[in-house]
């Protein structure tokens, strides 16, 4: 067997990949370990960049995203109970827009199994050989069984723990990493909203966050430590906790049905270069992001818009300048968001050992930034997203 693509998970990257690509006529196949039920239900990000809007629209799969998305011109920030709205759309014009990450894979897949494409769910890739052959080869688990298949280009999508990445040779790339000393204790809440924005709030006791999927159903956040045990937190304890680090006078937080908890330990990962001969990573198979700065899904789109962009240019018009170009482009946007990402955490968490001194700086940082318009549209700019360096012909 011999495919012209072939990816290596049917998340958001690998779905709007193998999209884009058969709307110009190219075949791929995606190979995904887990079940469609399990990839569709997977809790991650809720905040999109405009860019990543106009992506799946312009791909032809944006109709729910634009009927059932909340646009949200700003965000909030709260420092030791004061509450301090930046208007983004007033600064640059643009804001963001929530719609839950599962909802975009959602949508994906139904569109990729509404035209009979290949996903290839439960059917975990064990291997990836050859990649600076004359073809790449995909080793894979179908049934129990272990077959193989040849391909021009491998597309690794497969999240930070997949195959693609643990393929290349030690030293074949280089790599970045960095391992917070805390965590984040989320919720999900059948609750009506508590603000029409995100609320990013630094407290002493610690970052909390208040941001939403739908507007019944909220996704709450405390900074806790990395080894936190759940155990030990009941809803009261988590909704008393969240009213200290978030509350004001005048405001209350509207309380609800808790449905999930988890706990997500933070992490900055990024490659120094996304190929490595044949094969392209892309998504959380060539970085992470802490939360704080709501970029994991956007920055997978970024690089799925250049990637898609550079396989169309060399299959339609048998011109590899923009394929030749995609690993540069695409460390250059993701080091900035990495950038902003990693300020954004050191902004409002209170990092274990930090003393008043440091903390009182990070408290000044933030009261610099609500008060002076500059300081705000640089924000803006970064919380809202950098362009995306090419856009595919469809």
């Amino acid at each position: 067997m011999h495919v012209p693509v072939a990816i290596i998970g049917a998340g958001p990257s690998g779905s709007l990949l193998a999209w884009i690509l058969r709307q110009r006529g190219i075949e791929s196949i995606v190979f995904e370990n887990r079940s469609r039920a399990y990839v569709e239900g997977r809790i991650r990000a809720g905040v999109m960049e405009q860019n990543a809007v106009d992506l799946m629209i312009r791909a032809g799969v944006g109709e729910r995203l634009q009927k059932e998305c909340m646009y949200q011109p700003g965000v909030e920030i709260g420092i030791n109970n004061t509450h301090h709205f930046i208007d983004f759309e007033k600064l640059i014009g643009i804001g963001v827009t929530v719609y839950g990450q599962s909802e975009v894979t959602k949508d994906l897949l139904a569109a990729l199994d509404g035209v009979g494409h290949n996903v290839l769910y439960e059917t975990p890739v064990t291997g990836v050989s050859d990649h600076h052959g004359d073809k790449i080869t995909v080793t894979y688990e179908e049934g129990g069984v272990e077959k193989t298949m040849t391909a021009d280009f491998v597309v690794g999508a497969d999240g930070y723990h997949g195959a693609s990445r643990k393929s290349i040779p030690d030293g074949g790339i280089k790599m970045h990493e960095k391992t917070y000393p805390l965590g984040w204790l989320g919720i999900m809440v059948k609750a009506k909203q508590s603000k029409p924005t995100a609320f990013f709030s630094f407290h002493d006791r610690g970052f909390a966050l208040l941001s939403m999927r739908t507007p019944d159903i909220q996704r709450l956040y405390l900074q806790v430590a990395n080894d936190e045990n759940l155990d030990e937190w009941s809803d009261d304890r988590i909704w008393d906790e969240l009213d200290t680090r978030l509350g004001t006078e005048g405001w209350e937080l509207i309380r609800g049905e808790i449905f999930q908890k988890d706990l997500a330990p933070l992490r900055s990962f990024f490659c120094e270069e996304q190929r490595y001969g044949r094969m392209f990573l892309a998504g959380d198979a060539a970085h992470i992001v802490p939360p704080t700065g709501a970029k994991g899904l956007n920055s997978a789109f970024a690089d799925i818009s250049v990637l898609s962009a550079g396989l169309i240019q060399h299959y339609t018009k048998d011109d590899s300048s923009i394929l030749d170009q995609y690993s540069k482009l695409a460390v250059e946007r993701n080091v900035q968001t990495q950038r902003f990402s990693w300020a954004n955490t050191a902004k409002y968490h209170i990092f274990p050992g930090t003393n008043s001194f440091e903390r009182r700086m990070q408290q000044a940082e933030l009261e610099y930034l609500v008060t002076d318009e500059t300081a705000q549209t640089s924000y803006a700019k970064q919380h809202t997203g950098l362009p995306f360096a090419y856009w595919p012909e469809l």
